[in-house]
């Protein structure tokens, strides 16, 4: 079975994608999905047009398979391992062995924040602990804040939210290196600086950090936490597999116009790209890549701008 388009990720840029493309009528579409990613940890996403009490990931694709689904769009559960080229086709495996085919291919991989694995902290991503300073920076807004992070990345972030609140302490977690220079700029922002392991996340109410327990034995509270740790993982395999050109942070830069890559009839939408990685940018990008899909497959348009 041949599919006009398969696009690899059902979180919000992969979904928005496949909306956009079972608008059309006029293609076979297919999402495959490992199930798990960015937007199934963020328990409220703040900054996207019609929620202004925010809106869990986890619903937001929900929503979104229900109408991809009533627009004639295929869904598969499973993780996408190998991408070939053959010919005019790309060939998708899954873990379980199965092989899908398509003329198109939309990569929206996304990735993985990397952050320690201690007891409470998922709860709390998108209530009281976040990722994005764009995003985000606003719940922390005159509040009382700890940066969790490790080495340059976390102190880094600690600056950037100084602009919001003056009750902010890093807490250096992996107890890496800062740059002299950023200590400096710390200690004249009066950023409090701890460099010791987190044993605890201290919560309240569900998903309400209250702080942390270092240690030893010594508390942090605060009303907000702040993930920095750097070293995230991009998903950027299968586009390697295909040649897709890759950064050297492993994102990858598409055309502005089109989203497509390098390798033509390979597009990328979401975080996997080199862009602002906020909710609403990759609902953009998603029908973006989308539209110049279906100009290609469609025949309106021989030629696509690529990177």
């Amino acid at each position: 079975m041949t599919y006009d388009c398969i696009i690899i990720g059902g979180g919000i840029a992969g979904l928005q994608a496949a909306i956009q493309l079972g608008r059309y009528s006029s293609h076979r579409v297919l999402v495959i999905d490992s199930g798990y990613g960015r937007s199934t940890l963020c328990r409220q996403y703040h900054n996207i047009l019609g929620f202004p009490d925010g809106i869990a990931g986890e619903e937001l694709r929900r929503l979104g398979r229900h109408e991809a689904t009533r627009l004639g769009v295929e869904l598969v559960k499973g993780k996408a391992i190998q991408a070939r080229k053959q010919e005019e086709l790309f060939d998708i495996e899954i873990e379980e062995g199965t092989v899908y085919s398509s003329r198109t291919l939309l990569l929206a991989t996304g990735l993985t924040d990397r952050f320690p694995k201690l007891e409470g902290l998922e709860a709390c991503l998108g209530n009281s602990v976040y990722v994005c300073p764009d995003c985000d920076g606003y719940e922390v807004q005159d509040r009382s804040t700890v940066v969790i992070g490790a080495g340059k990345a976390g102190a880094s972030m600690a600056l950037i939210l100084s602009a919001r609140t003056d009750q902010l302490v890093y807490v250096n977690h992996e107890r890496s290196e800062v740059p002299n220079e950023l200590m400096t700029k710390l200690r004249e922002k009066g950023i409090g600086y701890r460099e010791a392991a987190i044993s605890q996340i201290i919560t309240g109410k569900p998903g309400g950090f209250e702080g942390v327990r270092l240690d030893g034995g010594d508390v942090v509270r605060a009303e907000r936490g702040f993930l920095a740790f750097g070293g995230n993982h991009v998903h950027s395999e299968l586009a390697e597999q295909l040649g897709v050109h890759l950064l050297h942070n492993k994102h990858i830069e598409t055309h502005p116009r089109s989203k497509m890559t390098n390798i033509e009839n390979v597009w990328v939408a979401g975080d996997l790209g080199a862009h602002a990685e906020q909710a609403t940018v990759a609902m953009g990008e998603g029908a973006t890549a989308a539209i110049w899909i279906h100009k290609v497959l469609s025949g309106m348009q021989t030629k696509v701008p690529q990177l």
